[in-house]
């Protein structure tokens, strides 16, 4: 029966728009247009644009691709570091009713070569300092479907290295209507973005966001920081990666400036910071540790209360306390590529002030509670989707539900369904939960230690690595042992001019650990790393079968 609530009460035009972080951009032109939007550069050079300068350059891109032929559902992919087009490229590339894929910049041509043919892209816009690659990866893709390749220019880089023949960037836009009567999706669940996973074992799965994810993870993001209008944003953190988890669309929505970096270098980060007033800024723990342990001289006249976010690894203590002394305000989040980067934040306490420093890290490496606009996020049973106890203790696997959930993998039916079953997201991460809702995520499931039976974190192994003073980055992967089966093997990247031996590492360990958890092996050197900063563990296993094991 029709209830009084739904009787002659429709959704109409004037009561109902689909979500999209589309009118976010829309707003901000309207209603601060000569607000500053993006600065590239240091100095009187900088490139600098407004609000109305980039609304009107990301409609030009928009009616461009119209013109080219290029329309709703349509891949149009990007090979560009932070830069302004790549900027532009979440706006206008969505106005034309297309679809942005942001290909990670430090791929090899067969990689990309792959993304390209699996989204079907129409177009691909590059900058100069990938030009070479791209012209490789063309020569390696299946499809022989035409592809329109649009190029950048950038004057910090410099002149292309390898004219690839397409269209000058800036004279694809000069064809484009400024006034581009762009439209809104026409449902909030049409697709925005499409984002591969890093693929190390097989080919990567193309994870699909719609708009509705987009803004409420946008709009999230703003809650969890209580991020103030007109917020100086700076992009350490590479807007390939799942989007730059959004935050090109957060800061339309603050109406903030988007502060360009081509690459991460301390020097140059903490003199953007100081120039521009940066007051945000993104990243994985190894860019965090980089400025931490930076020589003190380049830090002189930092602004004061920036606030960072940290996502990966737990931020240890000697990160924590290095941030504060920075002057720095780190918060600890959680998420995955198929839950539009963070998901779940670890919302801070003012109690939590008073507590020393081994306390408030602990504390704070906890994942924690999830993102306002996402429904759930839970530790359950893998198999029954029951939820554990919240007992600290009882591990189960992270699940997720709700707005901010991709809408499943491209052309990939089995693996979408795998990853919905139950009604919930499985992120394959095995975690506890606290008696306050917190999650802590104890490992990867593939990265568990199972030794003589016994059940060993890896994640709890590298937060006591992190506690020594010479760790500047620690990964723990099993290796294999003819008594125990497994054992770990612990990988070091020693911070500049500190020194230590095997056998201090192992040591410390056992001052913090039951011995079946001690590292058997210890090997130092500079540790394999995506371009987001995440160590690759898959690259560490392979090497574990040499490494030596030493008696502890």
């Amino acid at each position: 029966m029709t209830s009084i609530y739904d009787q002659d009460l429709p959704r109409t035009g004037a009561n109902f728009a689909p979500l999209s972080p589309l009118n976010f951009i829309e707003r901000t032109a309207e209603v601060y247009p000569d607000r500053l939007a993006i600065v590239h550069g240091l100095g009187p050079t900088a490139q600098r644009q407004t609000w109305a300068e980039t609304y009107a350059r990301c409609r030009r891109l928009a009616s461009a691709l119209q013109r080219a032929g290029i329309g709703k559902n349509q891949t149009v992919a990007v090979l560009l570091p932070n830069t302004p087009p790549m900027v532009e490229a979440h706006f206008g590339i969505p106005m034309a009713g297309a679809v942005l894929n942001t290909l990670n910049t430090r791929l090899d041509p067969e990689a990309i070569a792959f993304m390209l043919d699996h989204g079907e892209a129409r177009a691909v816009i590059v900058d100069p300092e990938f030009a070479a690659t791209l012209q490789k990866a063309l020569a390696l893709r299946a499809s022989t479907a035409p592809l329109h390749i649009i190029e950048t220019t950038d004057a910090l880089y410099g002149p292309p290295t390898a004219a690839l023949g397409g269209t000058d960037y800036e004279a694809f836009l000069a064809a484009g209507d400024p006034e581009f009567a762009w439209d809104m999706p026409g449902d909030e669940w049409d697709a925005i973005a499409l984002n591969y996973t890093s693929g190390t074992t097989g080919n990567p799965k193309g994870v699909v966001y719609h708009h509705r994810g987009a803004a409420l993870n946008a709009i999230s993001n703003i809650l969890e920081w209580d991020m103030p209008k007109h917020a100086a944003y700076l992009w350490t953190l590479p807007m390939f990666h799942c989007n730059g988890w959004c935050f090109p669309w957060t800061v339309a929505a603050r109406a903030g400036v988007n502060v360009c970096l081509r690459k991460v270098d301390a020097q140059l980060i903490f003199d953007l910071m100081r120039e521009h007033g940066v007051t945000h800024y993104c990243g994985a723990p190894i860019v965090h540790g980089l400025l931490v342990n930076a020589p003190d001289a380049l830090k002189v006249g930092l602004p004061s209360g920036i606030k960072a976010m940290v996502a990966g690894a737990a931020p240890p203590a000697s990160m924590i306390e290095g941030m504060e002394q920075m002057g720095f305000d780190l918060t600890h989040v959680y998420g995955l590529t198929e839950v539009y980067g963070p998901a779940t934040v670890c919302a801070q306490h003012d109690a939590w002030d008073a507590l020393d420093i081994g306390e408030r890290a602990r504390l704070n490496a906890r994942q924690g509670v999830r993102y306002h606009l996402q429904r759930g996020a839970q530790v359950r049973h893998p198999e029954t989707l029951e939820p554990v106890p919240w007992d600290g203790e009882t591990m189960g696997e992270i699940m997720f539900r709700g707005n901010i959930a991709m809408k499943g993998y491209l052309k990939n039916p089995k693996a979408t369904q795998e990853a919905f079953a139950g009604g919930w997201f499985h992120s394959g991460d095995l975690a506890v939960q606290y008696p306050d809702g917190y999650l802590k995520i104890k490992d990867r499931s593939k990265d568990i230690i199972i030794s003589g039976g016994e059940n060993i974190s890896s994640i709890e192994v590298e937060d006591v690595l992190y506690r020594h003073p010479a760790v500047l980055a620690a990964a723990v992967v099993a290796k294999p042992d003819a008594r125990w089966g497994e054992t770990p093997c612990a990988f070091v990247e020693l911070k500049a001019g500190a020194q230590t031996t095997p056998e201090d590492i192992v040591a410390h360990c056992k001052q913090h650990l039951a011995g079946f958890k001690v590292p058997r092996a210890v090997v130092f050197g500079e540790l394999p790393k995506t371009s987001t900063g995440k160590i690759q563990k898959f690259e560490l296993r392979k090497q574990a079968g040499s490494a030596s094991a030493i008696d502890v």
